[in-house]
């Protein structure tokens, strides 16, 4: 099995590839622009194994996107390659747009090219998953899940952005018959996290003795996955899922934000001792523009479709999360120099 990841040097994406080379076997191509989220450190353990191959490429480069498919002749495309964070887009929405939008566009396109070119047996074969989130049905109230019909209700440009693509994807299948899956996931989180989202953020700076800034009150509800189990599902959904469908991914893990900060503060004063709790750092700030109260996904398909369950707890987890950075000042410590933990996301005059 030969497989294309586009972002495989993110979070989300250097997860599915440790689980596809090292787990799997499988001949893998890594594609990814190396943005600021994007480190092969986190494929370290794969970058010396023959089957695996990395190709510095920009997703929107059509010409570069279409000569590594065409030359790679994958079974698979897993199309991970995003800009991801919320606050960013608050302030620089173009980039979203062009890489979310436009770089998805030029990677459906290449690969639908490729894959009218295959022989019968080939075509059958061949699979294209769009990686999407939970965050394009927008705001949940007290009740309820997000299902595979929810309507589509972003709130941020991020979420527009992805919205867009899953269109785009979905279009593909139906308009030209591509074998094309898309999934949408809830937060994920785990070892490897680029230190800006509020889990590393929070355990790094936690670690270092700053503030723990905490939006609002804290009580926006998120529904948190590990990011193996994510993993793994992707790798399920892109072997097994029925075209043209969308699956959710959630490891029906709700949390406040408040009790997602307390409880990795808990785990930190446990593993570290320092003379006080850790709590007394948080810092309740301004909310983000446009927050989402709850996002909460109902995974019954993925389970009862395709068997697979979520292998980690939120409490177990966030415990092995911790320890993960605790063990692993090596891979966060240089990024850290790059992004100091800094708040994002806050509206200034200008164009974004």
């Amino acid at each position: 099995m030969r497989v294309l990841v586009t972002g495989g040097a993110g979070f989300i994406g250097s997860a599915v590839i440790r689980h596809l080379a090292l787990e799997k076997g499988y001949e893998v191509l890594n594609i990814d622009k190396l943005t600021y989220a994007g480190t092969l450190t986190s494929l370290k353990s794969v970058e010396a194994k023959p089957s695996y191959r990395f190709l510095k490429i920009d997703i929107c480069d059509a010409a570069a996107i279409g000569s590594a498919i065409s030359t790679f002749r994958p079974d698979r495309v897993m199309h991970l390659a995003a800009e991801s964070h919320v606050d960013r887009s608050i302030v620089g929405a173009r980039q979203f747009v062009e890489t979310n939008i436009l770089g998805s566009f030029t990677v459906l396109e290449c690969a639908r090219a490729y894959w009218q070119t295959l022989a019968p047996q080939e075509r059958s074969r061949f699979r294209f998953l769009h990686v999407s989130t939970d965050e394009v049905y927008g705001s949940l109230g007290r009740d309820g899940l997000f299902s595979e019909t929810t309507p589509y209700d972003p709130s941020s440009p991020y979420s527009a952005s992805k919205a867009a693509s899953d269109h785009l994807a979905k279009a593909w299948a139906r308009t030209y018959g591509m074998p094309v899956i898309v999934s949408n996931c809830s937060n994920n989180y785990g070892p490897f996290h680029f230190p800006e989202k509020l889990i590393p953020l929070t355990i790094l700076n936690a670690l270092e003795g700053k503030s723990l800034p905490v939006y609002g009150s804290g009580a926006n509800i998120r529904d948190w996955l590990y990011v193996e189990d994510h993993a793994r599902a992707l790798d399920l959904i892109a072997e097994q899922g029925r075209i043209g469908e969308t699956y959710n991914v959630g490891g029906r893990n709700e949390r406040r934000n408040i009790d997602v900060v307390k409880r990795i503060c808990a785990i930190l004063d446990d593993l570290c001792p320092i003379g006080h709790s850790r709590e007394e750092q948080i810092q309740f700030v301004t909310d983000r523009p446009g927050h989402d109260a709850r996002y909460a996904i109902d995974a019954t398909k993925l389970e009862t479709e395709l068997g697979w369950r979520a292998q980690e707890s939120f409490d177990t987890g966030i415990e092995k999360t911790v320890r993960w950075y605790l063990d692993n000042e090596w891979w966060w410590a240089p990024l850290r120099e790059e992004y100091d933990g800094r708040r994002l996301g806050l509206i200034r005059a200008g164009v974004g």
